[in-house]
């Protein structure tokens, strides 16, 4: 078998053999490829397609290309779930602790973010002292003993995909739905869960800002879990505002813990619910999503998703006093205020500029490796649709420093804009799949 018959195949855009996908994985995985026909493969799968069949066989053999973790000790139903990305999506610290508490086993890896506000990881990680590198046996402990496991990515999970992201990246094959769907599949497989719901975002704050686009991803990912024996659910969400009202990492955990506590309700909460109630649908807990959903109230209700967080901390050597006291969590010295500019309805918000908003406060990362300010970020005041009258405050931003407020809030200015009428609001959920 050669790589460059392999390029040409699909180059004339024909389908390639389970063992052709394997050969080229393979030779990513174990460096015998070049960069230079890895990326020209990617341009080729990009340009010619990759239909449902060979992009299940790319998300397994990616899968297989490292660790696999295996969670068959821990009874019951493992549920997981995934989003593309959006901004003051928390919803991960809000229905992990919910679902668990309900008896169903959640264990996720996730990890940090670029760009925007930072990963799960790295919202855990503003909490003093949890640890988010957990072993494979360590978390097989926990989720016996807690039903809940948040933990970061393996180095060894699925380095092929590693190298293959990096490579489109700088190969401008990032925009392939295929490529797409198998590098979030490959590591949610690779994680060991017996079934996913997927948060895919759709709007000016989402990496698919069309439904056809978000659609197309959906369907794909759900056909090609199907094809490798997972159960998989997709919901299709707004994001076309922020989800929540705080940006940033200790804000976002601050706004999580308030959701637990019934304080605040919401397109975060109802988001958060949606994927919940799918969660324990998929496990067999309930029989209908709004029972689901009624469930996940009902646990907000009586404290138990909240004792649940609680117990997660705990679990993981995060203080479990920063459920009562806030001041324990760190917030940036630099404030500034952004006003409203005149009278009207807020009727539009260009999310992926108040998400750059975000990173310039020090929230989110612009490369890899660069270091969060973990109590940087933005305080949302106004939500589409409100009325605000000129001088009326739209954000607070926190930033370690009155030039990195300054450059945000001039982002922020620039993403809402403010109309004499009031424009429909679109709908929160926009489908199932």
């Amino acid at each position: 078998m050669n790589i460059v018959d392999i390029i040409i195949k699909k180059r004339e855009g024909n389908k390639l053999s389970n063992e052709e996908i394997a050969y080229f994985v393979k030779g990513v995985t174990d460096g015998s490829l070049p960069d230079y026909q890895i990326s020209v493969f990617l341009m080729a799968a990009f340009l010619k397609k990759l239909d449902a069949e060979e992009t299940a066989c790319l998300t397994m053999e990616m899968a297989q290309s490292g660790g696999m973790f295996d969670f068959s000790q821990v009874e019951g139903f493992k549920a997981d779930k995934h989003s593309t990305g959006g901004v003051a999506d928390t919803t991960t610290l809000i229905l992990a602790p919910l679902v668990a508490s309900v008896g169903v086993p959640v264990i996720k890896m996730s990890g940090r973010g670029l760009g925007f506000s930072g990963g799960t990881i790295d919202k855990l990680e503003s909490i003093p002292g949890f640890q988010v590198d957990v072993s494979e046996k360590e978390a097989i402990e926990f989720a016996k003993n807690s039903n809940i496991v948040l933990m970061s990515q393996s180095d060894n999970l699925t380095p092929a995909d590693k190298k293959l992201y990096a490579l489109r990246d700088v190969t401008g094959t990032v925009d392939s739905i295929p490529l797409i769907a198998a590098s979030i599949m490959s590591k949610k497989i690779a994680a060991g869960a017996d079934g996913i719901v997927l948060d895919v975002k759709c709007g000016s704050g989402a990496f698919m800002q069309d439904l056809a686009s978000a659609e197309t991803l959906a369907s794909t990912m759900v056909e090609m879990g199907r094809h490798v024996g997972r159960k998989v659910t997709a919901v299709i969400s707004a994001m076309d505002q922020p989800l929540g009202m705080n940006i940033g990492n200790s804000l976002e955990v601050i706004e999580a813990i308030e959701v637990l506590k019934g304080n605040v309700g919401g397109d975060l909460l109802e988001v958060s619910l949606t994927l919940g109630a799918y969660m324990l649908l998929m496990a067999g807990r309930v029989d209908s999503v709004e029972k689901g959903k009624y469930l996940l109230q009902h646990h907000i209700k009586n404290g138990m998703g909240l004792e649940k967080l609680r117990e997660l901390l705990v679990q993981q050597g995060g203080n479990p006093a920063i459920i009562e006291d806030y001041s324990l969590l760190p917030l940036s010295s630099s404030k500034k205020i952004v006003f409203a500019q005149g009278d009207g309805y807020l009727n539009n918000m260009n999310t992926a500029l108040i998400g750059r908003a975000s990173l310039e406060s020090g929230a989110g990362r612009g490369y890899k490796e660069q270091p969060l300010d973990f109590g940087a970020g933005i305080i949302m005041k106004k939500r589409l649709g409100d009325f605000v009258k000129t001088g009326e405050p739209l954000a607070e931003i926190f930033a370690s420093s009155d030039k990195k407020c300054i450059s945000a809030a001039e982002y922020m200015q620039q993403a809402i804009t403010i109309g004499e009428e009031k424009e429909p609001l679109p709908p929160l959920i926009l489908k199932i799949i």
